[in-house]
């Protein structure tokens, strides 16, 4: 009777356990998304000299509070361009390249769980990027950064992270239009492959060879948009759509908030988080998994964007990079020389301007050039008359661009200059309509109220010529000759300056515009500067230590009835 008893009892206990193993469980995760932060990384703007929203710091006061919640279950990951924007970067990147890089040591510091490369940071070049990726605590991603000699990924395309018995896959990419921004000594011994198919690829190999419960996409690229030449610079939306396999996608690059669910082409839910840029927002999802032993049997997930100014300033953060903080605030303080009369991007907007004036004569000089064509690279930037310091530069040259001296005919420069002003001016057909082409874009800090990016807004010295806003696309400029007066020839090669961006066939100017094959572009290339414009326009001003800057008045938008009171008009809309 005491046999049957114990082997009842142990029978009993057995299937209590097995009951135990098969009961279900939930397990909830937060993923935490920055992208974009180009140097935010204090509260405050070393440029201006001001405090700003945003900031890592921020981020890290946001971190906290939810760690606080979620401990280990909380992923924070950061999707690249951290590594250019404010000084902040700029100094670590080339100054001090002793200590720890800041970006390193701060998203260590931050618990950062997984990184991804943005084509800001392959601008930084070889140098910079391999030591900063060295001293991240964690992997940085790149499965379509494709190392030349070995025909594989120049970085880890993935990584699996476990929490609560939970597996999480990120595959990580950057958008891969990189050679045509890029000089290719900062990108050399590698290639990018185009995101869909290396998308599909990673993606199998995730689910064959690790099983994950939760895969994510942590993707340097926007929504959705196509160059000229059919290459997909923001592919985010087509791999939801189209490859199937991945839960979210959290993505960047293109400056715009986003965060919507849609359905790929299995019928299943992925949710597209974007937090722009700059550490104002970030990417939170939540992920509620419901678990049967190791078998998943539901997926809740919802995804939102959450603003950290609420959440203030992390003292601890702020105490931990104090000495870097003042580091840099006395690198950017310094006096370079002394500017006789203001200058703001605006009037470059409307006429010619001293602000780009100032720029296109350096890069005449520099070049040696017969003529120069730029863009204001900052929507709205001002450069006050009196001491010139460190910090103004990067108001008056946002990026790390080199200049190029080209060959173009005649013929190519005009179309070029057609295309550039098709995407600038509006076709105005009766005194009354913008003479800007407008659109509602006010909350795109990218564009700030024009249909499209002002950095491509490309005006020219060298030459007289003027814009005609009545006129459709195609026969707006009318080149009357060279800046001193001798004949402007169709037919005649001339010496051309444009920055690195703009000389590998960025913006499509080049291409699409002047009509110039895209495999013909390096050899057009007669010189190339083996340091950024930043680095010349310092040197000029420090040699010449007191600058008066004036407009060359070489163009001008006709008719001038109609275009003066609607100048007047249009820059209230966008300024005031």
């Amino acid at each position: 009777m005491k046999k049957v008893f114990i082997k009842s009892f142990a029978l009993l206990w057995m299937i209590s356990c097995a009951g135990t193993a098969a009961q279900t469980r939930e397990v909830r995760l937060k993923i935490v998304e920055t992208s974009d932060i180009h140097g935010n990384f204090y509260p405050y703007d070393f440029k201006s000299g001001a405090d700003c929203a945003g900031s890592l710091a921020r981020v890290h006061a946001f971190l906290q509070k939810k760690r606080a919640i979620y401990g280990d279950r909380l992923i924070y990951m950061d999707n690249g361009d951290v590594l250019q924007g404010q000084p902040t970067a700029y100094y670590y990147n080339f100054m001090d390249t002793i200590h720890t890089h800041l970006a390193a040591d701060m998203l260590n510091y931050m618990q950062c769980d997984v990184g991804n490369m943005g084509n800001h940071d392959v601008e930084a070049g070889h140098a910079v990027y391999d030591r900063w990726i060295r001293e991240c605590g964690f992997p940085v991603l790149g499965a379509n950064i494709i190392d030349n000699q070995t025909g594989k990924p120049y970085l880890k395309p993935y990584v699996v992270l476990k929490r609560d018995g939970v597996k999480i896959a990120v595959l990580g990419m950057i958008t891969p239009l990189i050679p045509t921004w890029l000089p290719e000594n900062l990108w050399s011994g590698l290639h990018f492959e185009d995101m869909v198919p290396c998308a599909e690829k990673w993606v199998k190999v995730i689910h064959e060879k690790e099983k994950p419960d939760l895969v994510i996409g942590l993707f340097h690229s926007g929504l959705n948009s196509v160059q000229g030449d059919g290459s997909l610079e923001d592919a985010s939306e087509e791999i939801a759509r189209k490859v199937p396999g991945f839960d979210i996608l959290m993505i960047g690059h293109d400056h715009r908030k986003c965060c919507k669910k849609v359905e790929n082409i299995q019928g299943d839910s992925v949710w597209i988080v974007n937090p722009a840029s700059n550490g104002l927002v970030v990417a939170n999802v939540d992920v509620k998994l419901t678990m049967k032993g190791r078998k998943v049997l539901r997926k809740e997930i919802s995804g939102c964007l959450s603003k950290v100014e609420k959440y203030g300033v992390s003292e601890e953060f702020m105490k931990r990079f104090s000495p870097q903080f003042e580091a840099v605030k006395s690198f950017v303080s310094r006096k370079i020389g002394t500017f006789e009369n203001t200058i703001t991007s605006e009037d470059a907007y409307f006429g010619s301007s001293a602000f780009i004036d100032f720029i296109h004569s350096l890069q005449l000089k520099l070049g040696d050039a017969d003529i120069s064509f730029c863009a204001p690279l900052s929507f709205r930037a001002r450069i006050e008359k009196g001491d010139v310091r460190v910090c103004d530069m990067f108001d008056l040259y946002r990026y790390e661009n080199m200049l190029y001296t080209i060959r173009m005919t005649g013929k190519e420069i005009k179309d070029y200059l057609e295309m550039s002003y098709a995407l600038w001016t509006n076709r105005m057909t009766s005194p009354d309509d913008h003479i800007m082409l407008l659109d509602d874009t006010r909350d795109d800090n990218q564009r700030s109220g024009f249909k499209n990016f002002s950095f491509n807004f490309d005006s020219a010295a060298g030459i007289q010529y003027t814009v005609d806003v009545t006129k459709p696309k195609g026969e707006k400029v009318t080149i009357l000759s060279m800046s001193d007066g001798a004949p402007f020839d169709m037919d005649k090669e001339y010496k051309v300056a444009v920055n690195s961006y703009r000389g590998n066939g960025g913006g499509e100017l080049l291409t699409k515009g002047a009509g110039i094959p895209a495999e013909e572009l390096k050899s057009r290339i007669i010189k190339a500067t083996d340091k950024d414009l930043r680095y010349y326009m310092m040197r000029y001003i420090e040699q010449c230590g007191t600058v008066s800057i004036q407009p060359m008045n070489q163009w001008k938008f006709v008719p001038e009835n109609w275009v003066e009171p609607a100048i007047v008009r249009d820059r209230k809309l966008l300024f005031e």
